[in-house]
């Protein structure tokens, strides 16, 4: 076979501009599959490190200004309020290793001076059972804290920097429910069933409204919808949650906090190298505090009731000093 000059030209040029095109177009990674090296560049780029001063220990929570409290305020019109809690978890299971334990020391048979009756409460908060707070020294990246503190501040006697006293003005702002089952028609998502940016942009769209900056934004998967259906399951290991991609998103809308039903994170997460890059890119780079294992049944039944997905949110950890968390009861006002 034999070609004419033109057509061998031509042949070269179209070539050259596939070999072009393709080296200039090929992404180099999967946006679906990120990768650790992926998880350390967000660590940068989605980093308020700074924003708020070198020594500022509130992170995202500085967005909730007086004009937000008062925003926040304004959308209590019925005077409903709704716990974001779970009771108590006081028997051990596969997604309870410590049970809250709940001790009477003083009852009807003895009661203190003949009037008083008296208990004592114990609980390892942190965990797939308990409604919690991580604070922001609750988690290391490469020896760092959040805005750049040493993790050598955490020592036996609790965190010298970013400990849960600094939130003891309790939190007061707009929380909005995203709730994906109910976007997806289901009753809950499965284990390992992954949230992307394109569901919360979904959520936003169906539901009318939009995520603003001082927002808390409240995830529901429905994981305790099917842990009343199908019993407990080793949700440590296999869990409904957001995808690594979502931290941008969050970012992008300025959110004060983020908070679910499990722990945030879609388990595994599919990053090899990194277990939990939501609580990672959020809790360090981002300096959000998140709300742990949060029943959000009785507010999505209210929110649906209404056909509205934001309302006051009211929240008091409790006050201890060097503490790295707390455990709490959200209550949602609308």
């Amino acid at each position: 076979m034999s070609f004419s000059r033109s057509t061998t030209l031509f042949v070269t040029v179209l070539c050259l501009f596939a070999v072009t095109h393709s080296a200039n177009t090929a992404p180099a990674e999967s946006p679906g599959k990120p990768t650790k090296a992926a998880v350390d560049r967000w660590m940068k780029e989605l980093s308020n490190w700074g924003r708020w001063g070198t020594h500022d220990e509130l992170g995202a929570l500085n967005l909730i200004t007086p004009a937000k409290r008062k925003q926040a305020a304004a959308l209590v019109r019925d005077g409903v309020s709704v716990s974001l809690a779970r009771d108590t978890e006081v028997q051990k299971a596969v997604d309870n290793g410590s049970p809250f334990v709940h001790e009477m020391t003083n009852t009807a048979a003895n009661p203190v001076l003949g009037q008083y009756v008296m208990d004592t409460y114990s609980v390892s908060y942190h965990g797939w059972a308990h409604s919690h707070m991580d604070a922001l020294c609750h988690m290391f990246y490469q020896g760092k804290m959040y805005n750049g503190y040493s993790q050598q501040e955490v020592t036996a006697k609790g965190s010298g920097r970013l400990a849960i006293t600094n939130v003891k003005n309790g939190i007061f702002t707009r929380g909005i429910l995203m709730d994906i089952p109910r976007l997806k028609g289901v009753p809950y998502l499965e284990p390992g069933q992954a949230i992307y940016p394109e569901d919360l942009d979904a959520w936003e769209k169906r539901a009318g409204i939009k995520v603003e900056p001082g927002d808390v934004v409240l995830i529901r998967t429905g994981r305790w919808a099917r842990r009343a259906n199908k019993g407990p399951w080793d949700i440590a290991s296999k869990a409904p949650g957001l995808h690594a991609s979502c931290a941008r998103w969050l970012k992008q809308r300025d959110a004060a906090m983020l908070g679910s039903d499990a722990a945030s994170d879609v388990m595994p997460s599919g990053i090899e190298g990194v277990a939990q890059p939501i609580h990672q890119l959020v809790l360090i780079a981002m300096g959000m505090p998140i709300f742990d294992n949060l029943d959000l049944e009785s507010v999505s039944s209210a929110a649906n009731q209404r056909k509205r997905w934001d309302f006051l949110l009211t929240a008091a950890p409790l006050a201890v000093p060097g503490g790295t968390g707390s455990p709490l009861n959200p209550i949602a006002t609308f």
